[in-house]
């Protein structure tokens, strides 16, 4: 360990084990996967992020050896480590100057956003050295004026390559078209089951990959367009997830953005009048209920229906704040006779 511990402090790296963990050291090759938590502060001592409370999921990090991660210090410093074991890594500047990207994608991820979200399309060099604000005040200056990171990590588990199904992020660009269709179909078993989170959870992981590679394209290419076509009814579905978890504003945003590229999309105006009606946008509603019916008449009896209900809704929205100010005026009348009076 001594040796180990001199190479990484002539590399930039000072490790200083907090519990040591149990077993012998693994010999880590490619395809080895590693969970561990992380909390990422500045050499102050200002937190960055802490994977324990990051979108209140206590969701660990995990890494497979080899894929050519963002921080490739990670790569480094878990190599070193037991299952079980807790260390502290204070990084050089030229290790973490790619860490805001990586935040940025890690905290996307954990409030169910895009991983790329935010993000230019360029290296991740450029943009670094950009003035792009990542949404984060924090990010923006780490951007800016990069910094020493300390890491304190938490060994969780090592698994050998073989001994777990790999999961989509580590899988090749060829693996990951393959297993879209398959990733589809469960998210609609798990809808169909009235399981709507792990349905709307498979729908994002699918569309997040579909991004990840139409990111390498270029925008309106074949190849761009052809991938766009399959994030589509993805998104559609993903939408209806959204809606039934109360989530309008989302669909909204969705749905708008597929109306922007394709104004034909029937499901697309449908589930925006929908989100629509349900946040009490009346007028918006009726104008894209109107489209469907105008986009595919067949449609009419459903949208009919969707009317009635947002009508109803309505009325019965009315009837409760006629009561509301009924019920205020009275007590204002009360209040003032009493005050005369007295």
């Amino acid at each position: 360990m001594e040796e180990i511990d001199i190479k990484l402090r002539a590399d930039g790296v000072q490790k200083k084990v907090i519990s040591p963990g149990k077993g012998e050291v693994s010999t880590f090759p490619n395809g080895t996967k590693v969970k561990f938590h992380y909390r990422t502060s500045l050499c102050d001592g200002t937190v960055l992020d802490d994977s324990r409370t990051m979108g209140g999921l206590s969701k660990p990090m995990e890494l497979i050896l080899g894929k050519k991660f963002k921080l490739p210090v990670w790569e480094q410093v878990v190599t070193t480590m037991r299952e079980g074991e807790i260390a502290e890594f204070t990084c050089d500047v030229k290790h973490t100057a790619l860490y805001p990207l990586v935040s940025l994608s890690l905290r996307n991820i954990s409030h169910g956003k895009d991983p790329l979200e935010g993000q230019r399309h360029c290296c991740g060099i450029a943009q670094v050295h950009s003035h792009h604000s990542m949404g984060h005040p924090d990010l923006d200056k780490l951007q800016v004026n990069p910094q020493p990171l300390v890491f304190t990590l938490e060994m969780l588990e090592i698994l050998p390559p073989g001994s777990y199904q790999l999961e989509i992020w580590a899988m090749t660009d060829e693996e990951k078209l393959q297993v879209i269709p398959q990733i589809h179909e469960e998210g609609n078993a798990l809808f169909k089951s009235g399981d709507i989170s792990a349905a709307s959870e498979k729908y994002y992981n699918a569309i997040a990959c579909l991004k990840n590679l139409q990111m390498k394209e270029r925008p309106g290419d074949d190849h761009w367009i052809k991938l766009d076509l399959m994030i589509t009814p993805l998104l559609l579905n993903y939408c209806q997830c959204k809606h039934l978890l109360g989530q309008y504003y989302e669909v909204l945003d969705h749905c708008s953005s597929i109306i922007n590229k394709y104004d034909d999309n029937v499901k697309a105006y449908f589930k925006r009048g929908k989100a629509h009606a349900a946040v009490w946008n009346e007028a918006e509603a009726r104008a894209d209920f109107a489209k469907v019916i105008e986009l595919d008449p067949s449609l009419e009896t459903s949208v009919a229906k969707e009317l009635r209900t947002m009508e109803d809704r309505i009325r019965e929205k009315q009837k409760e704040e006629k009561g509301r100010y009924k019920n205020l005026f009275n007590y204002n009348s009360k209040a003032s006779a009493t005050a005369s009076t007295g």
